[in-house]
C-alpha cells in the first residue's frame, strides 16, 4: 500500500483519489476551498463556494466516456449523481427513427450521465467521503513541496501546507487543475523548468442557466455545440429539469461584449431558430450572464531531455494539459487520464522514482494526448473561422483535417452511420482517427459531406447579428 497525496479536490481530484483508494493505496486529497459539500442540488448550485474553480457555475456537460468509465469503475457515485437529480441524454432516443433507423446494438454508448458542475461534484464528494482508505481535507492548501535528492534530481516526499505543516508521501498525485503552480513548486525546489505549450484559446463565453417547470428538456433541434457563422451556441441538459446556455465569441470580437447584458443575449439567442426555444425556461442564476474568458490552450512535458524534471510527483487531468471548454472534453480526458494512471501504478515500482516519471510521461503519451491534439487542432480552426467571418472572409486553411472534420459534420445530417461516429467524437468514445480507419465510412463522409460549403445556413449574416446586438434589428 502507498500512501499518496492528491492535490486538489475537484473533479479530476475526487476521481483519481477513489480509483487510487479503491485500489488499495492510502490516499489523502487536500483541497483549498474550505466549504464542505452540500446536501441538495439547490444548495450546491446556489450555496456552494469554490472560489478555486473560477468556471464553476458556468456551463458543463459530463460526456457519454465520463458515464462509461462512472459506470465501470465507480459505480456507487452513479447512484449518487442520479439521486442528485443527474439525468441519462442519448440523442438517439430522440431522434426521429426515419433519421436514424431505430435505437440500435451500441448505441447506449451515446448515452451521458450529466448534472450542473456543482451537483455533479457533489454527487463525487459524496462517494469518495463513503470509499475507505480516502481522507479528504478541505481548507488546506499546498503552498510548496518536501523533497529530497536522488541523483542530481529533486525527489519528491511530501508537500508542505499554507499552515505550515508537512505532510510525507510515497507519491505525490498533482490534480489541481488549470491553476495548477506545480512548475512553480518544482523550480522552488532546484528542479529544471518543464516543457510548457501555452497560447490564449482566444474565446470568450457567455452563459446562462434556465429550467423547466415540469422537469423536461427542451427538444434538440440541432447539435449541442452548433456554429452560427461569428458565433456558436452550447445547449447542455442538466439535471433536475436544468440545462445550461451558452454563446461563444472570438476575445477579440469587441462588438459582442454586449452580451454581458441579459437582454442583449436573450435577443442574440432568441435569434438563432434552432436553439430559440431553450430560452424559455426560467433562470436560475438570476438577471445575470456569467462570463469566461482568457481560457488557455497548454500542455506541460514533465520529461525533458528524456530525463524527469523531478521525481515522486506526477500530474493528471488539467494540471498536465487543459483546452478551450466548448467541446466540454476536459472532465472526461481527465477519467480516462485518471484510469491509466491507476492501471500504471499497479505495475510502476515507485523505488524506481526516475523509471516511474517516464513510464508516465510516455503512459500519457499513449492514452490522452491524442485527445489534448484534436481538441487543440479544433480550437485554432474554429477560432480562425470566426475571426475570417468578422472580417468578411470565406475561411479556406487548406488543411485536410478540417475539411474531413467539416464535411462529416455535413454528412451527418444526411447518414445515421456518419452520425453515430461523428457522436462517438463528440462523447470522447473514439477518436477522429480511429473512426475514419473504417474506409467505409470515410468513403460515405466524403461523398455525402463534399458540399458542405454550399449548405443553406440558418445562421444571421453578421450585418445581422450586429443590428440584433445593438437592438436596431
Amino acid at each position: 500500500m502507498a500512501r499518496i497525496i492528491v492535490i486538489g479536490g475537484g473533479v479530476g481530484g475526487l476521481t483519481t483519489a477513489m480509483l487510487l483508494a479503491r485500489d488499495g493505496n492510502d490516499v489523502t486529497v487536500l483541497e483549498r476551498d474550505p466549504a464542505p459539500p452540500p446536501t441538495s442540488p439547490d444548495d450546491a448550485w446556489y450555496g456552494w463556494e469554490r472560489r478555486g474553480v473560477n468556471q464553476f457555475r458556468m456551463i458543463h456537460m459530463f460526456l457519454p466516456r465520463f458515464r462509461e468509465i462512472l459506470e465501470a469503475e465507480l459505480p456507487d457515485a452513479v447512484r449518487e449523481f442520479e439521486d442528485l437529480g443527474a439525468i441519462r441524454f442519448n440523442p438517439f432516443e430522440i431522434i426521429p427513427a426515419e433519421i436514424t433507423g431505430g435505437f440500435q446494438p451500441g448505441d447506449e454508448r451515446l448515452t451521458a450521465l450529466t448534472a450542473r458542475r456543482p451537483v455533479g461534484e457533489t454527487a463525487l464528494a459524496r462517494a469518495a467521503a463513503k470509499t475507505a482508505n480516502l481522507e479528504v481535507r478541505r481548507g488546506i492548501a499546498v503552498v510548496g513541496l518536501t523533497t529530497g535528492d536522488r541523483n542530481g534530481v529533486p525527489h519528491v516526499t511530501g508537500v508542505r501546507t499554507d499552515a505550515g505543516d508537512d505532510l510525507t508521501a510515497d507519491l505525490v498525485v498533482d490534480a489541481s487543475g488549470r491553476r495548477s503552480s506545480l512548475p512553480a513548486m518544482l523550480t522552488a525546489v532546484g528542479a529544471r523548468t518543464p516543457e510548457e505549450e501555452l497560447e490564449d484559446s482566444g474565446f470568450m463565453y457567455y452563459g446562462r442557466h434556465f429550467r423547466s417547470p415540469n422537469g423536461e428538456i427542451p427538444p434538440v433541434m440541432c447539435g449541442l455545440l452548433t456554429p452560427w457563422g461569428t458565433v456558436s451556441t452550447l445547449t447542455l441538459p442538466a439535471d433536475n429539469g436544468a440545462w445550461g446556455l451558452g454563446i461563444i465569441t472570438s476575445a477579440k470580437d469587441a462588438n459582442l461584449r454586449a452580451l454581458k447584458d441579459v437582454d442583449t443575449w436573450m435577443r442574440v439567442w432568441q435569434a438563432l431558430p434552432l436553439v430559440a426555444h431553450w430560452a424559455e425556461g426560467e433562470p436560475v442564476d438570476g438577471n445575470q450572464v456569467a462570463i469566461m474568458a482568457k481560457i488557455e490552450d497548454r500542455c506541460r512535458s514533465f520529461v525533458v531531455d528524456g530525463a524527469p524534471v523531478a521525481t515522486g510527483v506526477l500530474p493528471v487531468g488539467d494540471s498536465w494539459a487543459c483546452t478551450n471548454p466548448s467541446l466540454g472534453r476536459g472532465m472526461s480526458i481527465g477519467f480516462i487520464h485518471a484510469v491509466a494512471l491507476r492501471d500504471y501504478l499497479r505495475d510502476a515500482p515507485l523505488d524506481d522514482a526516475a523509471g516511474t516519471a517516464k513510464g508516465w510521461h510516455e503512459m500519457t503519451q499513449d492514452t490522452v494526448d491524442v485527445w489534448y491534439r484534436d481538441t487543440l487542432s479544433f480550437d485554432r480552426h474554429r477560432l480562425a473561422e470566426i475571426d475570417a467571418g468578422i472580417a468578411g472572409e470565406a475561411y479556406e486553411p487548406n488543411d485536410p483535417s478540417w475539411e474531413i472534420l467539416k464535411s462529416m459534420e455535413h454528412a451527418s445530417g444526411q447518414d445515421a452511420d456518419v452520425l453515430r461516429a461523428f457522436l462517438r467524437i463528440a462523447g470522447v468514445l473514439d477518436t477522429a482517427g480511429e473512426v475514419l480507419a473504417d474506409a467505409g465510412l470515410f468513403e460515405k463522409v466524403v461523398g455525402l459531406g463534399a458540399g458542405w460549403r454550399d449548405a443553406p445556413s440558418l445562421a444571421p449574416s453578421r450585418k445581422e447579428l450586429l443590428a440584433i446586438v445593438a437592438g436596431s434589428a
